[in-house]
């Protein structure tokens, strides 16, 4: 789950939507892979996909641009060093830096690196990391804060180890800072999604514990003048959402769109709900035909045409490269 441009819609007590719908397979060319990452710009007309995994496992490190206007992907070849193959990873995009990745996995390998591809140069360039840089990580999660630094939360590493801590990084510094607040924080966890809320809070949603393959919390981070003032806190959805790790998300307005994901019991999920600035869930009702249930997928806003793509992700025998278009009523 990756930072991504918002698009307008509002929440209600079920949300109808117009339906989804396939897009055509033909002007597609990009592999069927899950735990990718995919990440509109800042002028909401390009979404960049990179990396991810095949059904075999085998990391992936190409980077493609989706044109939103024209629905057309184009492969782009960086000149020059770029992040190793990997999936699992997080990606945003940051103003006047470009698409940054950070962390992820791959094979036995584990990453806690930054790079940022300057989508006029055509290159990608490792950013600077200093200070309380996290522990090398898969399944965390990101998104920009107001304050334009990248904040990341929780996570997974080698030997099962996971992770509670939550990170900054300042690009203008380019160190990293432990905003970890004493008290009570989210239990370890890695496959979940976060976001800044309209009203500045940071929220971290559902994913995975040991012991536990999906959870159906919410919780958001107050942040006050420096760590020793941030608290996290538990939010109630006000409705039944089942539990799940590794779905697609995207902010869609003032709400946060959640698709799929891998269920408590393992099977995968293939509902659609809007979670709202103060956490309420409200579900999605699409009429017709709907994507197959899946994890590991990828969603963005279309702001200008009022829509959320999907994007690839895995049920239990394949990897899929299919593209859906959902428009909301009242986008």
């Amino acid at each position: 789950m990756s930072g991504r441009a918002a698009g307008s819609a509002t929440p209600a007590a079920s949300t109808p939507a117009t339906g989804w719908r396939r897009l055509a397979e033909a002007v597609s060319g990009v592999a069927p892979r899950e735990d990718h990452t995919w990440t509109v710009n800042a002028d909401g007309d390009v979404a960049y996909l990179f990396g991810g995994r095949t059904a075999d496992g085998l990391a992936l490190g190409d980077l493609w641009a989706f044109d939103l206007a024209r629905d057309r992907w184009s492969r782009l070849e960086a000149a020059g060093s770029a992040p190793a193959a990997r999936f699992g990873h997080n990606a945003v995009w940051a103003a006047g830096i470009g698409l940054v990745i950070f962390g992820g996995q791959a094979g036995t390998a584990f990453f806690n690196d930054l790079w940022a591809y300057d989508v006029d140069a055509g290159r990608w360039r490792r950013l600077p990391a200093r200070g309380a840089v996290p522990v090398a990580r898969y399944g965390s999660c990101a998104a920009v804060a107001p304050d334009g630094r990248l904040w990341i939360s929780h996570g997974f590493t080698a030997e099962n180890r996971r992770f509670a801590d939550t990170r900054a990084y300042d690009f203008a510094t380019g160190t990293w800072s432990d905003e970890t607040p004493p008290g009570e924080v989210p239990v370890p966890r890695c496959l979940h999604g976060c976001w800044w809320t309209d009203d500045g809070k940071f929220a971290l949603y559902a994913g995975q514990t040991t012991g536990t393959l999906a959870l159906d919390d919410l919780w958001f981070l107050t942040v006050g003048a420096g760590r020793s003032t941030h608290q996290w806190s538990a939010a109630s959805l006000g409705a039944d959402i089942a539990a799940r790790n590794l779905y697609a998300s995207t902010r869609f307005g003032s709400a946060t769109l959640v698709f799929g994901g891998q269920a408590l019991d393992g099977s995968r999920l293939a509902d659609t709900w809007l979670i709202a600035t103060d956490g309420r869930a409200s579900a999605v009702s699409p009429a017709g035909r709907q994507p197959a249930p899946r994890s590991g997928a990828e969603l963005v806003a279309d702001a200008a045409r009022g829509r959320v793509l999907l994007f690839g992700g895995r049920d239990a025998e394949r990897a899929m490269a299919d593209l859906w278009q959902l428009t909301l009523d009242g986008s």
